[in-house]
C-alpha cells in the first residue's frame, strides 16, 4: 500500500558545496533515523567513503562531517510523492523541491542523481527549472544487486573530476 510522503530532511550543504548528490526520496529508515541513506543495507555510504579514500562514517554527525569536508550536499529530487515503502518504482503524484535556492547559496560545479528514478525524476521536473544536466550513477540500493560495491566505487569516481 503506498503512503504520502513530505521530504522530511532540509539539504545537507554549506557555503563551499561543490558537489550535489540527489536522490528520490528518503527511504522509511532515513526518514526514521532523520539522515540521508540511513538503511544500514544500503551501500551509499561505504561507496562514497571508498571513493574519498576514507573510513566509513558511522553516525549521522560523521556522515555529515564528511560531507562538508569533501564539499558535497545531499539532497533529493522530490519534496513529496505516494510510495510504497522505498521502492522508486511506486512513485506517482510526484512533487519536486525547489533546487534553485541550494544552488544560489553554494557553488556546485556538478549535480549528480542516484538511480534511474531519481534521473528521469531530475530531467522532467527540475533541469526545466535549473537548466542544469545532471550526471546519472547508480543506485547504490541493495535492490540494485547486480552492481556489486567494487562497481559502484568505480562509476561513483565520477564525482571526483567536480571536486578538483
Amino acid at each position: 500500500m503506498s503512503e504520502s510522503v513530505i521530504h522530511p530532511l532540509p539539504p545537507l550543504f554549506d557555503a563551499n558545496s561543490r558537489v550535489l548528490i540527489l536522490g528520490t526520496m528518503p527511504s522509511p529508515k532515513s526518514r526514521q533515523n532523520g539522515f540521508y541513506y540511513a538503511h544500514p543495507q544500503n551501500r551509499f555510504w561505504r561507496v562514497l567513503a571508498a571513493v574519498c579514500c576514507e573510513s566509513m562514517p558511522t553516525d549521522n554527525q560523521d556522515r555529515a562531517s564528511f560531507c562538508h569536508r569533501h564539499h558535497i550536499a545531499l539532497w533529493d529530487v522530490l519534496h513529496a510523492c505516494r510510495i510504497q515503502g522505498a521502492d522508486d518504482g511506486s512513485i506517482c503524484d510526484p512533487q519536486p523541491n525547489d533546487l534553485r535556492p541550494l544552488l544560489a547559496q553554494a557553488p556546485i560545479q556538478a549535480i549528480f542523481t542516484t538511480g534511474s528514478k531519481a534521473s528521469m525524476l531530475y530531467k522532467r521536473y527540475c533541469l526545466p527549472v535549473t537548466g542544469r544536466p545532471s550526471i546519472p550513477l547508480p543506485s547504490t540500493s541493495p535492490a540494485n544487486a547486480a552492481w556489486s560495491v567494487e562497481r559502484l566505487t568505480q562509476a561513483w569516481m565520477v564525482i571526483l573530476d567536480a571536486l578538483k
